[in-house]
């Protein structure tokens, strides 16, 4: 998966992974982390999510990460917020108040830029990434994040060769595969979601579920 096919796709506003409202996954399971208010969490390829937003009004310092900057801009424009912009590094940071978006390519992302965060969400990260990516992309999850750090992970499962990705099918072994050397992977709800999705029925897919999964640091 190119940088050019996401710019393009944020450039066009090919944008049907974006919800118009906050998850009800993150809303029903994130308590499950048990974590401080001021914590902070590191949300991966987070485009312009409402979920940032409502993880931030819990009191969490958000850290999120993003290649589009269209999809940067448009978040906080969208919310006219004048963010605090500066270069560091490899990323330029949009920052408001405990909010602050990298943005940049994540695998340039080090241990130092996450070294406080205690938790991640990732909604919409792991199944954006073709397969050879995906196992890349775990790995410098688990490379770069403190030894006690949570996550929130949802996925996507159906049969991939009636339709291509993204949003790419990621089954339970796989998610076992990815994350098992740094994290116990536990599901804590699972959801047919075929009917509320047009491109699923026009692709003939006869099963798809969204599967959430707490991942508990080993």
């Amino acid at each position: 998966m190119q940088e050019a096919f996401w710019q393009e796709r944020w450039a066009r506003s090919q944008i049907g992974f974006h919800q118009e409202k906050v998850n009800g996954y993150l809303r029903r399971h994130w308590a499950r982390l048990g974590l401080s208010e001021d914590a902070a969490v590191l949300v991966p390829l987070c485009g312009k999510s409402l979920d940032l937003a409502w993880l931030a009004e819990q009191g969490h310092a958000v850290i999120g990460v993003e290649l589009a900057e269209r999809a940067v801009q448009d978040f906080f424009a969208e919310r006219d917020v004048q963010p605090q912009i500066a270069q560091h590094g490899a990323f330029k940071i949009y920052q408001a108040g405990k909010l602050r978006i990298l943005c940049g390519d994540f695998f340039a992302l080090s241990r130092e830029d996450v070294a406080d965060c205690q938790a991640f969400y990732d909604r919409a990260a792991l199944i954006a990434l073709p397969p050879q990516m995906r196992q890349r992309y775990v790995a410098h999850l688990q490379a770069i994040l403190p030894p006690a750090c949570q996550g929130l992970l949802v996925t996507l499962v159906y049969d991939q060769q009636r339709m291509d990705g993204p949003p790419f099918s990621v089954d339970d072994a796989e998610v076992v595969q990815h994350f098992s050397a740094g994290w116990v992977p536990r599901e804590v709800e699972r959801k047919d979601v075929l009917s509320g999705n047009p491109r699923f029925i026009e692709n003939q897919l006869e099963a798809v579920e969204e599967v959430v999964f707490h991942l508990a640091r080993r």
